[in-house]
């Protein structure tokens, strides 16, 4: 069986990792974050990234050589909005009709998310993520990018990764905004995302122009059994509440299929005196198309001494691309997406001026064998978004990871195709037949 005739096969950034263009949008609280001393590594910012802003023709050039036909980017807020309500930026609209056509132009389905960490700064000084009216702004934005750009786009998802731009950016803050809050505080900015991710899925329903295809990315630990044995062990643990406001894949994604919260969550909620409004539950869980998922992570029973690694210091564990889309599908019910899965490498042009990178063609193969095989026993699974089209702004790592299939040197702004681009053409063409 493996992959489906209308599998799609794709490769996923986020607007303020590539984009640059800083001149012609409004400030983020990424921005804000990368000029706090120490914050991202080396001092690095988002000003320039990859100059997406003014090479996206190089660049989907590149994307029609790899031969792929989706693309997962996302939509910057501030770009079309720079103060996040209100008028809109020409200029963004200009940049981001120009992007789709030249996609549609090349017959590359774009794939785009609406959120993904860049909140805009003016916003966030209103209060941001812990305002009771932050669902209600990012429903106006959602509006705004129906009228512009749903003519030509079917394919969206609210929001990347509610885990980290919560758990990370408001509880740990080791990303953007930075902040340390208490437990309560957590949960209530978590809460308001995800109402505003139920609001932007009616606004897409009411608002979009062409029938809309809508997911939602999360991201979360895959546990894997370390037997067959201990399958329906590793399931429960997969979706056991860890901890409210972090790797849980429960509290992130449960509330938008079953509308609630699990109990332990409910608990908390009641501790910190946080009242969830009639009505709040019932648009959270408005119904979606699909469920897209980001996988990395994958936790063992037992890790191995001396366990293989990228350079994010992540095990690699391709059973997590086998048993992480075998439970979200278990559970859901929904058609999958990977919309995100890689590897940060070691990455340098040899001699010869090539990119020679057999270890995430290694990676890629590994985990690849393990969608197929998930695929051949039932689960749906609809598409695969390798994460990245390019090396590029790695959050609070600035420039040092390389993700990409494309290499760049962020001095000269040079692309150069990697062997892993290459051999990801071949496996586009094959439709995954010779993994």
């Amino acid at each position: 069986m493996g992959f489906g005739e209308d599998f799609k096969w794709g490769v996923a950034t986020a607007a303020f990792q590539i984009e640059g263009g800083y001149e012609d949008r409004g400030d983020t609280i990424w921005d804000m974050f990368c000029r706090k001393d120490g914050a991202v590594q080396f001092g690095h910012d988002g000003k320039v990234a990859c100059d997406h802003y003014n090479r996206y023709k190089e660049d989907i050039k590149i994307m029609k050589e790899i031969g792929v036909d989706a693309y997962r980017f996302s939509i910057s807020w501030s770009r079309l909005m720079p103060d996040g309500l209100g008028k809109i930026n020409p200029k963004g609209v200009a940049f981001y009709d120009d992007l789709i056509n030249e996609l549609l132009k090349n017959k590359i389905r774009p794939y785009v998310t609406l959120f993904h960490w860049d909140y805009p700064l003016a916003l966030y000084r209103k209060g941001g993520w812990l305002s009771p009216d932050s669902p209600k702004w990012f429903a106006e934005y959602v509006k705004v990018v129906m009228d512009l750009f749903s003519d030509r786009v079917s394919d969206w998802m609210t929001m990347n990764e509610t885990l980290c731009f919560i758990g990370l950016g408001y509880g740990t803050g080791v990303h953007a905004p930075g902040l340390k809050l208490s437990e309560e505080e957590v949960l209530l900015a978590a809460h308001n995302a995800l109402l505003a991710h139920g609001m932007a899925v009616q606004t897409i329903r009411s608002h979009a122009k062409t029938k809309p295809n809508i997911g939602y990315a999360p991201v979360g630990e895959v546990k894997i059994p370390s037997t067959p044995l201990k399958e329906d062990e590793a399931y429960r643990e997969m979706f056991r509440v860890y901890d409210p406001h972090y790797w849980g894949n429960a509290m992130w994604v449960d509330p938008i299929f079953f509308g609630k919260y699990d109990d332990e969550i409910l608990s908390a909620f009641e501790k910190g005196k946080i009242k969830i409004k009639t009505g709040d539950m019932k648009i959270i869980s408005e119904p979606i198309d699909f469920l897209g998922v980001n996988i990395y992570l994958g936790g063992k029973e037992k890790q191995k001494i001396g366990f293989e690694q990228t350079t994010m210091g992540w095990e690699i564990t391709p059973e997590a691309l086998y048993w992480g889309p075998k439970f979200y599908y278990k559970r859901y019910k929904k058609p999958i997406y990977i919309t995100e899965n890689g590897m940060a490498n070691t990455d340098v042009i040899s001699s010869d001026g090539m990119v020679h990178d057999p270890q995430r063609i290694e990676f890629l193969r590994r985990y690849l064998s393990e969608l197929k095989k998930c695929a051949d026993e039932g689960t749906d699974i609809r598409g695969y978004f390798q994460w990245s089209l390019m090396d590029n702004f790695e959050w609070a790592e600035g420039y040092q990871k390389r993700f990409g299939l494309v290499y760049v040197d962020y001095e000269t702004q040079k692309r150069i195709l990697k062997d892993s681009a290459y051999w990801y053409k071949d496996v586009i063409r094959t439709n995954g037949r010779d993994l």
